[in-house]
């Protein structure tokens, strides 16, 4: 038997959101085996865990100490425990501590395996209504103003939907920076998801930034960014005005050619009739004598 043989595994295991009833089975069912549970927060923890009987010890696990309790862990998975790890709501390790603990597992060829259950971000992405084909999600925006205009610069012209995670109380300032920097997007304010005063407030980011002045945010917040619009190459009515004549020189009546091309440039037929207006009359004031 090898030495590997002898280790426990670390068990990765989603939290409700709200709800306590959208834990999985697998979780309670882990959570009932496992030596003891690493946890965010110990006593928010054990709201979900006095709900369903669970008495198993808990040990702290956060982001001020995971390094230490990462190395502690490693080793009472070593001498053979099963361990499981979870956050305050949704899946560790997704804006919450856990990704130094994988990877010291992984290291030390620990078996790792993820219980999949609730997320936020895909869970206000959804009910949002906003395209779900390509989605970037983006965590919790900087503190700073600055940071946070950073980083919108260098994703404003992506053609993806953006998740965010922000506390109530810096809601309506990031809101403001992203109407700044994004313009007046399609936007969603998800909130108290799974709870009972869930919120879905859509509109364009100037309109929730009107409606959040009017009444401040409360509970933890997801926004949802609809994706940068494809900018259209219109061309120019010199260009227009060569495939216009090569249309025609091809057999193409005029007015198809027109709207052929008014088409592929998003602009109207009659801005291509005066672009080949213009044209003539260009060569006409330029005719020698």
């Amino acid at each position: 038997m090898s030495e590997s043989d002898h280790k426990g595994s670390l068990y990765i295991c989603a939290t409700p959101i709200g709800n306590l009833s959208d834990v999985t089975l697998r979780v309670l069912d882990t959570l009932k085996k496992v030596h003891f549970i690493a946890a965010e927060d110990t006593r928010h923890s054990r709201i979900l865990l006095n709900h369903y009987g669970i008495k198993v010890p808990l040990l702290s696990y956060h982001e001020h100490n995971e390094r230490k309790r990462a190395e502690e862990i490693i080793e009472a998975l070593k001498s053979g425990q099963d361990v499981a790890l979870i956050s305050d709501a949704g899946m560790p390790a997704i804006s919450d501590p856990g990704q130094i603990l994988i990877k010291r597992c992984q290291e030390e060829k620990i078996s790792v395996d993820v219980l999949p259950g609730p997320n936020a971000a895909l869970t206000a992405l959804v009910l949002s209504g906003i395209s779900t084909e390509h989605f970037l999600y983006l965590g919790f925006p900087p503190a700073g103003k600055s940071e946070r205009r950073k980083l919108l610069e260098k994703i404003k012209e992506l053609r993806f939907t953006l998740i965010f995670y922000e506390a109530p109380h810096r809601l309506l300032d990031t809101l403001q920076v992203m109407h700044t920097m994004l313009e007046d997007r399609e936007a969603a304010v998800v909130r108290e998801l799974t709870k009972i005063h869930q919120t879905v407030h859509k509109g364009k980011i100037s309109e929730l930034i009107q409606e959040f002045e009017q009444k401040a945010a409360k509970g933890e917040c997801c926004i949802i960014i609809s994706p940068a619009e494809d900018i259209q190459d219109h061309g120019d009515p010199d260009l227009w005005v060569k495939e216009y004549q090569d249309l025609k020189t091809q057999g193409m009546p005029p007015t198809e050619a027109m709207k052929r091309i008014a088409k592929k440039y998003g602009v109207s037929k009659r801005e291509i009739y005066k672009a080949t207006l213009d044209n003539e009359n260009k060569k006409e004031r330029h005719k020698p004598f």
